[in-house]
Order: structure tokens, then sequence, then C-alpha cells
């Protein structure tokens, strides 16, 4: 047996191992990088969604707070006409300042024919002389509310002023409405959600702006100064109810994701648009980009380091494991020789005592069967010199086939018939053709039958029956178990011979039992 140390990793195949590792680890955080780069971004989106449905609330219900503002100021003037209009005004005023209402009531009232008129309106110019429309804008509206929407500007200031008026007797007509500046409005929205990165605006369906962070814009005509276009505003086939697409923002001059829903009320109809800057969502990734970067190459670098620590301790532990292996290996193969050499020595002697045993019980039985039947030991003779050739070349291995080892046993049962005669009966099974091309030790059969004929009674009354069955793997050898009573003498080699051959090659020993009444003895075949 040759036993070869071989180092376990080359030099090349080191490197090569290096480079997978790092190719790997560098493919794994592009990946990684991808995927917390993609999850943030979704995520981002998803926090510029909520903050626009968020903010576009907050917008709806500001106007339907100045619509129902404006229902109640119906109501209150159409019930008392002219009783109570002043104190309503005056009253109202006082809960929306404390309240911090953006509405301011006011009223008009124009004495037809006198010239004379009462007001608490700082627009009251408008209704004195109505044919003017310098520096107001109409809004349109043909919702159920009825009111008039104008958009006024006075001192750099925008005004929204929604009224309805009132004809009393004589031809006198009372006006009554709120007013709301647009500059106001704004900054209400933007208090109302000042961590989100958001500015939102208003535009009637005609295209005018509402409401704007730039005050220029307010009046204008949203389609003139950004790049919303007309389809834009088409909410009604997108199955979310809103639009949504990157732009260019107006105002800042930067990429923001627009997201435009109609707002539409009794007295108001038009869209809300809500702009997320987009950097933001850049910033959050780069970060997270720059963070996944930044662990890759200290963890690269780790990776890379250990390796090469790992790589000098393994170089020194292989040169001082090759060198243990390798006195190792010597003194294994002294041994093995010696070992092998003890074997091949206690084998044949064990083979010098087979045949001179074999030749000694061949003539015990010679002596004892001439004084009881010439005739048959006259036969036990000749079959005696044809079977000893067998016994003279020995082989040199100590294993012989399976054919070799049956031929001889049928020949050996012959010369024991004549010696016992009807006290021996002998049955040869053959299961397994293909086994007879196996091997197994030398004389096997020859000491298992012997075995049999000296431990057990053999007469007339009690013949001694024994089967030989040749299976895939094994032979079976089976008699009857009826052992004397009177202890045998004689020696074990025969069996302890078997046992050391296939000790020697390395396959399962034989195994004997008693199962019932018979003895059995199972041969494993070798190849």
């Amino acid at each position: 047996m040759s036993i070869q140390f071989k180092h376990t990793l080359s030099r090349k195949s080191v490197y090569i191992t290096a480079l997978s590792v790092c190719f790997i680890a560098v493919a794994a955080f592009a990946v990684l990088s991808l995927l917390i780069t993609e999850d943030s971004r979704k995520n981002t989106e998803d926090f510029a969604r909520k903050t626009f449905f968020r903010k576009y609330e907050s917008v709806e219900n500001e106007f339907r707070n100045i619509e129902d503002y404006q229902y109640l100021l119906r109501e209150l003037i159409q019930k008392d006409g002219l009783k109570n209009y002043k104190d309503y005004s005056l009253v109202l005023n006082g809960l929306n300042k404390k309240r911090n209402l953006l509405t301011y009531s006011w009223y008009y009232y124009d004495k037809n024919g006198t010239g004379k008129s009462e007001s608490n309106n700082p627009l009251a110019d408008l209704f004195k002389n109505r044919e003017s429309t310098e520096k107001s804008i109409a809004i349109k509206n043909n919702g159920p509310g009825h009111f008039k929407d104008l958009l006024i500007t006075r001192r750099d200031s925008m005004y929204w002023v929604s009224y309805d008026s009132l004809v009393l007797p004589g031809k006198n007509r009372l006006y009554y409405g709120s007013t709301v500046s647009l500059d106001d409005l704004h900054q209400y929205f933007i208090n109302v959600d000042k961590s989100s990165n958001t500015y939102a605006y208003v535009f009637t369906k005609e295209g005018i702006c509402m409401t704007h962070p730039e005050k220029k814009y307010l009046g204008k005509n949203i389609f003139d100064f950004t790049d919303i276009k007309p389809q834009d505003t088409i909410c009604n086939t997108v199955k979310s109810g809103y639009t949504e697409r990157t732009a260019v923002s107006e105002y800042l001059g930067v990429e923001v994701t627009r997201f435009i829903k109609p707002l539409k009320t009794d007295n108001f109809d038009g869209y809300t648009v809500v702009n997320h800057v987009n950097f933001i969502i850049d910033e959050n990734t780069n970060k997270v980009k720059a963070y996944t970067v930044y662990i890759f190459l200290a963890a690269l670098f780790l990776i890379v380091t250990v390796f090469i620590l790992f790589q000098r301790s393994a170089n020194i532990a292989y040169r001082e494991k090759e060198k243990i292996q390798t006195e190792k290996n010597l003194l294994l193969i002294e041994n093995e020789k010696m070992h092998k050499a003890e074997v091949i020595n206690q084998l044949q002697q064990l083979k010098n005592n087979i045949n001179p045993h074999f030749l000694f019980n061949s003539l015990n039985s010679l002596y004892m069967l001439i004084g009881i039947n010439k005739d048959n030991a006259q036969k036990f003779t000749m079959n005696l010199s044809k079977i000893y050739r067998y016994l003279i070349v020995p082989p040199k291995e100590n294993i012989v086939s399976v054919a070799k080892e049956i031929d001889f046993i049928k020949k050996y049962m012959e010369l024991l018939k004549s010696r016992f005669d009807e006290e021996l009966r002998f049955e040869l099974i053959i299961n397994c053709p293909e086994s007879l091309e196996k091997r197994i030790p030398y004389l096997s059969l020859q000491i298992v039958v012997e075995n049999a004929i000296k431990h057990n009674i053999a007469t007339i009354d009690q013949p001694l029956e024994i089967i030989i069955i040749i299976e895939k793997n094994e032979i079976m050898v089976k008699n009857t178990w009826q052992p004397k009573t009177e202890a045998v003498q004689g020696e074990k080699f025969g069996i302890d011979y078997l046992n050391q051959v296939y000790e020697y090659f390395k396959n399962n020993l034989l195994h004997i039992s008693v199962d019932g009444e018979n003895f059995i003895c199972f041969l494993p075949l070798m190849k």
C-alpha cells in the first residue's frame, strides 16, 4: 500500500480562488446595492404619493370650508334680509379670527338712486363701478352654488372674492360674500405639511392659477408658464383618479414628480397640482449607494486581509504537515511490509499444516475402513490418489476459484462415501452459476465438511446430511446438528486458517451459527 501526500492548494489555485471570492463579493454587493437602491426609491416614491394625498386632502378640505362658509352666510342673509347683516358680518369675522380661518366676511349695501352705500369691504369700489373689469379675473363656474367668483389684485396682492346679492325693495341691492387672500391661502397649504418636500397649487378648469408659491404666477394661465399639457388633466380615464409623471419645476428649476388630480366642489371646478422634488429621492438613493460602497470596500479589504493571513498560515501549516506526513508515510510503509511478511509467514505455516493434516485424517480413515470393508478401502485408496494431486501444488495466494473447490469437494465426498456409505448424505445446490468464477480460500469447503464429520454423529439411524448451496455472494454449508456427547480432541488451525485468509484480503470473516436442527457456516466469496 502506498500513501502519497499532496498539497491541497497550489499557488495558482489560491489566486483563482481569491479572484473568484472577490468577483462573487463584487457581484453580491452590486446586486445588494441595486436592490437596496430600488427599494429605497420605491419607498420614497410611496412616501411621495402619501404626501400628495395628504396635501390634496388639505387643499380640498379648505376649499370645502370656504364653500360651507359661503352657504352659511347666504342662509343668514336671506333669512333676515337687512335686519342683522352688519351684525352677522361682524360676529363671523370675529369668530374667523379666533379660529385662524382665512375667509373674511363682507357686505356692500347699494341704495339705488341715492348714490349712497354702506360697506365693510375694502374692495367696495369693485361694486361702485361694476362695469370696470380692470385688475379682476372672472372665474367661470356652473356648479349648484351659483356664487360669482373673481380674482382681484390690490397692492401687489391677489384676492379670491366670492359673492352673491339680494335684491331689496326700492331696487336696492345687498352684496355679500367672502374674501380670501391667495397669499394666506398658499401659506396655509405650506404650514399644513412643513416636513414634506412638496409644494402645491390650484388652477381652474380654464387654467387660471389660484395659488402658487411664486406670486407672479397668480392669475396667470398655467399652460403658459409650466410644461403642463391639457391632456395631463384628463384623469377620468386613469384608474388611480390622478395623473403622475416626471417634469421640470417652473418654480425650482429641478426635476419633480408631478401629481394632478381634479378638485371639484359646488362653487369651484379645477385641479390640484402637487410637485414632489426628486433630488430628495436621488439624494436618499445616492446615500444608500455610498454606504453600500463603503461597506463593500471594508468587507473586501477584510476578506483580502484574512485571506492573505490564512494563506501564509496555511503554507506554514502545509509545510509542517507535509514533513510530518512524509515521516509518517515512511513508518506506515515499513510497518505494512513487516505486517505483510508476518501474515504471509503465518499463512505459509498454516498451509504447510493443511496437507499433512488432511493426509493424516485420510490415512486414519483408510485404516479404519480396512478393518470394516476391504472393497471400500480399495475404492477409498483410488479416490485418495486422485484428489491428492490437488493437494500437491497448493496455490500461492491461498485462494482458488469456486469451480476448482467444487470439483475437489465432489471427489472428496466420494471418498467419504466410501468410508461412511449410508451414514452420510451429500447434496450440492448451485443457485448462482456466475459465482463459480469467484474465489474462496484454498480447501475451505473441505475444512468445513471435515469439521461437520468430526463433531457430529453419523449412523444409519441418524445419517449426517451435508448440503452445499452456492449463492451470489456466499457459499452456505449446512449440516444436521447432532453433536457427539464426548469431547472431540483436535486443533482448530483449519478455522484459524480461513479467518486469517479472509482478514488478509480485507473481506468479511466466515460466519457460523446454529439454526434449529442445522449447523450453518457461511463462506463469503471474493472477486
